[in-house]
């Protein structure tokens, strides 16, 4: 069977390299009894070494013509295979009663913010994620308040998640090559979050109008949703700009009850 051609609609670029996936599976450190989801397995290099290690293995995979490679290759008795986008998939269906999932892939780019804020919806049947992502997307994730890195994606997954990165990986281990370095990184849900918020999805409101315009202060992009003085009483200054709060600023501003008339 010829090797698949990678498409450019699904953002796929295909990892080759043996020694950066058996890094993942070391990384991973998947144990029989694991329910370990593998999200994108393309032509099934990081598949086959988590089969080596485990009786069972669920993946999630859009493209049709790489479905019908994998179901060949796979025995289904011990494989599992989702055709479906994983952008709009039940993960939590496939968490057997108390158990959690594991998550692991190499996320196409293209869809990687959005997919991430998916499985946030879905955190608490997930016990850890896996991931290959573009360097700069992982350097997004674990940024501190102050940086060019730091945004909305940073506090809406340190809210819900403790982040480690872990290696980076040059372009040449992939097929093609991508025009960017990429990078692994392992989110795990906190059990409670580290921050005590009174309303969620409030919390998420405030956070996005925070960073709409990066360029504007608190005072300028939470109008509507609070006052000057109501972000001046929890002592945060509304001339500052949003890149500069951490965690609990972001939270104190966001349990403030009275929305601004």
């Amino acid at each position: 069977m010829s090797p698949p051609r990678p498409k450019k609609r699904f953002g796929q670029h295909f990892l080759r390299d043996r020694g950066v996936v058996a890094r993942i599976v070391a990384a991973l450190a998947p144990q029989p009894g694991d329910r370990v989801v593998e999200i994108g397995p393309g032509t099934g290099a990081l598949t086959r070494e988590l089969l080596a290690r485990l009786p069972h293995l669920d993946a999630v995979e859009l493209d049709r013509d790489l479905i019908a490679r994998l179901e060949s290759e796979f025995p289904r008795e011990r494989f599992t295979l989702h055709p479906g986008d994983a952008l709009k998939f039940d993960f939590c269906r496939l968490a057997a009663g108390d158990g959690r999932l594991r998550l692991v892939g190499n996320l196409p780019y293209n869809i990687s913010t959005p997919l991430l804020f998916h499985l946030l919806d879905q955190a608490h049947c997930v016990q850890d994620m896996l991931f290959m992502l573009q360097k700069e997307v992982v350097q997004r994730l674990a940024a501190s308040p102050g940086g060019k890195d730091y945004g909305r994606l940073s506090v809406m997954i340190q809210y819900r998640c403790a982040v480690e990165k872990l290696f980076d990986v040059a372009p040449g281990a992939f097929n093609p090559p991508p025009k960017v370095d990429s990078a692994v990184v392992r989110l795990v849900p906190h059990q409670a979050p580290p921050v005590a918020v009174d309303d969620p999805e409030r919390f998420a409101l405030l956070v996005r109008a925070a960073f709409a315009s990066r360029r504007k202060t608190l005072r300028n992009n939470l109008k509507g949703l609070l006052s000057a003085e109501q972000i001046a009483a929890v002592g945060i200054d509304p001339g500052r700009r949003a890149e500069t709060l951490s965690l609990s600023e972001f939270a104190a501003l966001s349990n403030v009850t009275t929305p601004a008339r």
